[in-house]
């Protein structure tokens, strides 16, 4: 009896344990948003309401936040920094890691512009330092630059000498017991479109292999929640910022390749605001997101991990817009009196006008592709190293992804409408390049055409179509095959056929001349002559239009008619 006593005892003790370890399902809350680029001010509108703005971004992340205090993580999806406004560049996208930090960004995939000035200057903004050339640093409200205190990952981009990831490969986070792995990464194809130097000694691999060959190594540590940060994306065919219609892109292709162990997918790259559920491997769908850009959109990710399966059970996402006139949120004081500071040290420089514009000047493209502002562009490189100028060059090339915003005409400091001040034009075009003057024979000039399209030696994955100064014009045909697409006789200067065995004076950024953008061909230029950085050679154009001081006659951008399109009905611009 006293046998069947014990029995009897210990099962209801193993009943009661088994009870109490069964808890609730575990929620957690992911907040997501991708390609900040530097911009600490709010940079405009988006879906109706004035939007952005480091203040009132942490304003919104912390009343998200707030929903789920205990079990909640902050991520972005590459580009934090680079191709940034002129606050934050001009001390080495320093304030953004700083307000990153006080706003409690957790994790960070690299993205291709982390790479702008080198493996070097990128672990400095992990690790922290004062930049070793340059006094525009550690200028902060609180002291030196400390570094960032949330997780650069960086899973497919290996050392090529060690073999060993630059950064960790991801981090996992426990909630309430249950292990979730977050893997970070960046496009395979990043070396195509950086400039050399930033990614000299280092290997990108491609995304879901990498994603795939880790799966065992966290199911070994007990993790079966995976989600997959990547800076990689895709677009839809117009429509809401929540929605996937007519979704493409390179981030359907990775995502079809998945283990179906992922179960979340957060990307970025191309600025696109999208919900969607996509298949991996297997066919499960797995829902991908991206916020858009510039801190105007966040994803509020509202996931359930089973503590049982100690997976993914749920997964719900919806797209917040991070609007300033909103009276629930209230923005972050501290954030607003860091930028306050920077706005304060780089105010002389950004609210200099320097240029008057009739109209505003903007990337909206013909259906050859060509625009307003690389037009202007373009033609003041040409200017900047003409043959009255330093580099007795004839046409100018400017790579489309170079320019960043449009020159708006409204007033937006206070310096009047129609007025550019530095920093506005600083925002158009923030690298920094330097021009690069070079002899290409005719024949190389009209392959450096057909490698602005899909298909065509470089493998690129879209077209770029290069915009090009005043006197050069060409035809284009989209239904041509690969390297056939522009039309035969159709490129000219100044009226008169290129001819390919004659050669011609061509300034690129240094960009462009060492290949970004896998414009190859460009590498096989000839006598070399580099002249002034890109900005400087903008703003002497703009300046032109000031004088007589102070009233000068504005620039008028000209009709877009440099570069045409066989069909205009045909093609289209994407991703330029």
């Amino acid at each position: 009896m006293k046998l069947k006593n014990l029995v009897a005892s210990l099962a209801l003790a193993a009943t009661g344990v088994a009870g109490s370890a069964v808890a609730a399902d575990v929620p957690v809350k992911i907040i997501a948003f991708n390609d900040f680029h530097g911009n600490l001010q709010s940079p405009g509108s988006f879906s109706g309401h004035p939007a952005g703005g480091a203040d009132y971004l942490a304003g919104w992340i912390a009343k998200l936040r707030a929903e789920n205090p205990v079990n909640s993580v902050v991520v972005h999806a590459g580009d934090m920094v680079g191709a940034s406004p002129l606050i934050s560049a001009l001390f080495h996208d320093e304030p953004t890691v700083e307000v990153m930090n006080m706003m409690g960004v957790d994790i960070s995939s690299v993205g291709n512009h982390e790479f702008d000035e080198g493996r070097d200057e990128l672990i400095r903004l992990q690790k922290g330092g004062c930049h070793p050339r340059d006094a525009n640093s550690c200028m902060g409200l609180n002291g030196p630059f400390t570094g960032a205190t949330f997780k650069y990952l960086a899973a497919n981009v290996l050392d090529q000498t060690t073999g060993r990831p630059l950064f960790p490969r991801y981090v996992i986070r426990t909630f309430s017991g249950v292990r979730m792995a977050f893997i970070g990464m960046t496009l395979e194809n990043t070396p195509t479109i950086v400039t050399p130097t930033g990614v000299a000694g280092l290997n990108f691999n491609d995304e879901a292999d990498t994603v795939n060959s880790l799966i065992r190594t966290l199911r070994n540590q007990g993790v079966n929640a995976i989600a997959v940060v990547v800076h990689e994306g895709g677009a839809q065919a117009g429509g809401p910022i929540g929605g996937c219609v007519g979704f493409s892109g390179a981030i359907t292709d990775i995502v079809s390749r998945l283990d179906p162990a992922v179960d979340l997918v957060i990307s970025g790259h191309t600025h696109q605001a999208y919900l969607c559920d996509l298949p991996v491997s297997n066919g499960k769908l797995v829902p991908v997101t991206s916020a858009s850009s510039y801190g105007r959109l966040l994803t509020n990710i509202d996931l359930v991990l089973d503590t049982a399966t100690r997976d993914v059970k749920s997964v719900s996402a919806r797209q917040v817009v991070v609007a300033r006139d909103d009276p629930g949120v209230t923005p972050n004081a501290a954030i607003a009196a860091v930028v306050d500071h920077y706005a304060g040290l780089v105010g002389p420089i950004a609210n200099r006008v320097i240029g008057k514009i009739a109209t505003s000047v903007t990337r909206s493209t013909s259906p050859a592709c060509e625009h307003q502002a690389g037009d202007l562009i373009a033609d003041s490189q040409l200017a900047a190293t003409a043959p009255s100028g330093f580099g007795d060059a004839r046409i100018a090339f400017m790579n489309p992804g170079g320019v960043r915003a449009d020159f708006a005409y409204a007033s937006s400091v206070g310096e009047g409408d129609g007025n550019v001040t530095y920093g506005e034009a600083f925002t158009v075009q923030p690298f920094g390049n330097s021009l690069v003057t070079m002899t290409l024979t005719g024949a190389q000039i009209k392959t450096a055409l057909e490698q602005q399209f899909v298909g065509c030696t470089n493998n690129q994955p879209f077209n770029r179509v290069l915009q090009v100064s005043k006197g050069f014009e060409y035809e284009w045909d989209a239904k041509g095959g690969a390297c056939a697409r522009v039309v035969p006789g159709s490129v000219k200067l100044n009226g008169v056929a290129i001819q390919d065995g004659q050669t011609y004076r061509v300034t690129v950024n240094s960009f462009l001349a060492t290949g970004g953008d896998s414009f190859l061909v460009f590498n096989e230029g000839t006598d070399r002559l580099g002249g002034a950085v890109d900005i400087d050679a903008l703003s002497d154009a703009l300046a032109s239009t000031l004088v007589p001081a102070p009233t000068g006659t504005p620039y008028v951008p000209p009709a877009l008619t440099r570069i045409r399109q066989a069909d205009p009905t045909t093609g289209s611009c994407p991703n330029n």
